[in-house]
């Protein structure tokens, strides 16, 4: 089945709280867990993801800033939910900066923003101009999850979706018997027979600048045991695709999950490393967002890449739909 003709929805609105200002305007900000994101007329869900985005001013230097021709690709994909891989806005992911930067760019996708913390998001002690900026000032709960943990889970038509917290330093660690770890591990218990993806910051597998992230590799287990389907993250400024995988990332076409990285959100692009034996694409010369068609059986993507949205990589596959009580013994 071809996915090549979707129809999309610009719009979803949720419920929101009181407004906080973002400069001289009022914003609403999300006080309720992340809402459920409908399929309207069975159609499959169109997503967007991107990492690694905003920053202050343009650099002719390094050819950085880019995050208005993003948002602008965004505009036309007008996706139902949008994916934020972390380091939403450098450097530091201070409060005013969100207010003054980030919110004029992608302010307007807020109803269907559901993000993840980076790096340099912590650069701010806690967190804090993060969470203040998606939860409300102070507020402990809200659309970025709880703010001691930034990791949570939603429903996007008949996928179930986990945002996970790879800053591990700041959260307890990500190894198996932490927090988070068990949380995922209940979590994808409870929401069996789906499909299943995935996303945080620092990918466990890339070719980029910043390469593997080993510390992910017990929460890619537990997805993996789940049957999950696509893990996708930033941290690295470019785009890869690589084949279903492994936690140990050893290629698995039959059970191993496909990962993207999507660090294209317009701050600077890098050059890679050695590419890794499971890397399929690899793309370092373009901003540009990852679009996804989440359908209840299988799923569609295509990168694509900034001016006008051109399609530099696409291709389909279909669900693992296995329930989660099969694998929950690591293999």
């Amino acid at each position: 089945m071809r996915w090549s003709r979707l129809l999309t929805l610009s719009v979803l609105v949720a419920a929101c709280s009181p407004s906080v200002p973002v400069g001289d305007a009022p914003v609403t900000v999300m006080t309720a867990p992340a809402p459920a994101i409908p399929a309207l007329g069975g159609r499959p869900i169109v997503a967007v993801a991107v990492g690694d985005a905003v920053c202050q001013n343009a650099n002719p230097i390094d050819d950085s800033c880019h995050q208005g021709d993003v948002a602008a690709l965004v505009d036309t994909v007008a996706p139902d939910v949008l994916f934020f891989l972390g380091d939403l806005q450098y450097p530091t992911g201070a409060l005013a900066d969100f207010r003054k930067y980030f919110e004029p760019t992608f302010g307007h996708f807020r109803a269907i923003i559901r993000p993840v913390p980076g790096n340099h998001e912590y650069l701010t002690p806690d967190g804090d101009g993060y969470f203040d900026y998606f939860n409300g000032l102070g507020a402990a709960d809200g659309i970025a999850g709880n703010r001691a943990r930034g990791y949570y889970s939603f429903e996007a038509g008949r996928w179930h979706v986990v945002a996970i917290n790879s800053n591990c330093d700041r959260i307890g660690g990500c190894a198996a018997g932490s927090a988070q770890e068990r949380w995922l591990r209940g979590d994808l218990l409870a929401h069996p027979g789906q499909c299943i993806l995935a996303y945080w910051h620092h990918a466990r597998f890339s070719s980029g600048a910043h390469g593997d992230s080993p510390e992910m590799r017990a929460i890619w287990q537990a997805l993996e045991n789940a049957g999950a389907d696509l893990v996708l993250a930033g941290h690295d400024h470019d785009y890869e695709r690589f084949a279903p995988q492994r936690s140990d990332g050893a290629r698995d076409d039959r059970d191993g999950i496909r990962s993207f990285v999507v660090g294209t959100g317009g701050f600077s692009l890098r050059a890679f490393g050695r590419a890794r034996s499971v890397s399929e694409v690899r793309i370092n010369d373009a901003y540009g967002v990852l679009r996804l068609a989440l359908d209840s059986a299988g799923y569609s993507w295509r990168f694509l890449s900034t001016p006008g949205g051109r399609t530099r990589d696409e291709g389909e596959a279909a669900c693992h739909l296995r329930p989660a009580s099969a694998g929950s013994t690591p293999r």
